[in-house]
């Protein structure tokens, strides 16, 4: 695996990756930004980059995004998902990151998730399987599934893993685990 900090000039940090894929065929390629815009996750996806990792995320976040590289999948920060999935807005080609003022992007209520999906997702981020969840919050596990996926639409996320790293940057830490079971 390949690490690249990335730097404002694009041109250059392509020049590096087309260099990496020349030397390395096999090499996982992962940019590390303050922020990534759409045309910027375009135009390094196109050039061979595997994944990009916010270099603010938890470090917990950034293993997990790195073991998913390392496994074949590609990583984009939350934010560029929901952009492609959205569509072209007013504001597409403006930096997608966490910091801006107002309602968040990493506020979980701007995800429209309810109290209890809320809950669920803590339990996911701390590795919890449905029945674990089920038994600790007294329902059945076949509507834990159905929270599950309603999370995953609402973020964004493909699969567990991607929700439990989601968590991980966008809930709350309470340092203590809520997991009795």
């Amino acid at each position: 695996m390949v690490v690249i900090e990335a730097s404002p000039n694009t041109g250059r940090l392509l020049e590096i990756v087309k260099q990496v894929r020349e030397q390395l065929p096999e090499a996982r390629i992962v940019v590390l930004a303050d922020q990534f815009d759409l045309s910027f996750v375009r135009l390094g996806h196109a050039a061979g980059v595997d994944g990009f990792c916010l270099a603010a995320s938890a470090p917990e976040v950034l293993v997990k995004s790195f073991e998913l590289v390392m496994l074949g999948e590609t990583v984009v920060p939350s934010a560029i998902l929901r952009s492609i999935a959205i569509g072209p807005t007013p504001d597409q080609d403006q930096p997608l990151h966490d910091d801006t003022g107002g309602p968040s992007l990493s506020d979980p209520k701007a995800y429209k998730l309810s109290a209890r999906e809320t809950e669920i997702l803590g339990c996911l981020k701390e590795g919890a399987s449905n029945k674990l969840i089920a038994r600790k919050l007294d329902i059945t596990e076949a509507t834990i599934k159905v929270h599950v996926k309603a999370i995953l639409r609402k973020i964004g996320a493909s699969n567990r893993t991607q929700a439990a790293m989601w968590a991980s940057q966008h809930l709350p830490r309470t340092g203590v685990s809520t997991l009795n079971v």
